[in-house]
């Protein structure tokens, strides 16, 4: 008679994706913000808030998490495309002219498709709904920044995307402690939108009846 084998668990993909996107962000962040130099976010965003970042969406498709899966593989091809276009600049294949104009046009994109994740994420938990927040005010911010060419309005930013590296590092930290104890270690807070509990009384309905 054969034996069924069961597959080992799966870790919790979410705190590389979390930790890659907010080290990455960090780095980044603090040169947008006139606190450090160009280009040392670069390698990062090639491997580990990219390449990192991205295999961790493709493990979430392996648990089965569709939210966790476009997030992490999104801002991972996110920080591998930005890298990218710094690489073609430096080559001389961007005319320098059009820098800031490309950048506000690729903040713009992302900050589109993180909106409606930041509505679907108050389904999750506030943690990860306030990493989404903080990011949406980072790319409002710098696509702003950049069509503008204000570099007050993109420091600005650089200090917004400090501020959603810190939440990132915060809520990839929960999960790393969570999975240590079958009892939370670092709170994550409740869903913001939430179906009605099957305990709680059915609000009152109101048929119209025609005739």
């Amino acid at each position: 008679m054969a034996m069924e084998m069961k597959a080992p668990p799966l870790a919790n993909p979410a705190a590389l994706g979390l930790g890659g996107f907010a080290l990455t962000t960090f780095v980044l962040s603090t040169h947008n913000a006139g606190l450090a130099p160009n280009l040392t976010w670069v390698g990062l965003a090639f491997f580990y808030g990219g390449l990192a970042q991205f295999t961790a969406g493709m493990w979430e498709f392996k648990t089965g998490n569709t939210f966790g899966a476009t997030a992490f593989s999104t801002y991972g091809a996110f920080w591998m495309s930005l890298a990218t276009f710094v690489v073609l600049l430096l080559a001389g294949k961007v005319p320098v002219s059009e820098e800031l104009t490309d950048l506000g046009w690729f903040l713009l994109a992302f900050a589109i498709f993180n909106t409606y994740m930041m509505v679907w994420s108050m389904r999750l938990n506030m943690a990860t709904f306030l990493v989404f927040l903080t990011l949406e005010i980072t790319e409002i911010l710098l696509f702003i920044g950049f069509f503008g060419k204000s570099t007050g309005m993109i420091q600005l930013g650089g200090y917004a995307g400090i501020v959603t590296a810190l939440v990132a590092w915060y809520a990839s930290a929960a999960v790393v402690a969570n999975s240590m104890r079958a009892q939370p270690i670092l709170p994550v807070g409740k869903a913001i939108w939430s179906e009605p509990s099957a305990m709680a009384p059915a609000p009152p309905t109101h048929q119209v009846h025609a005739g």
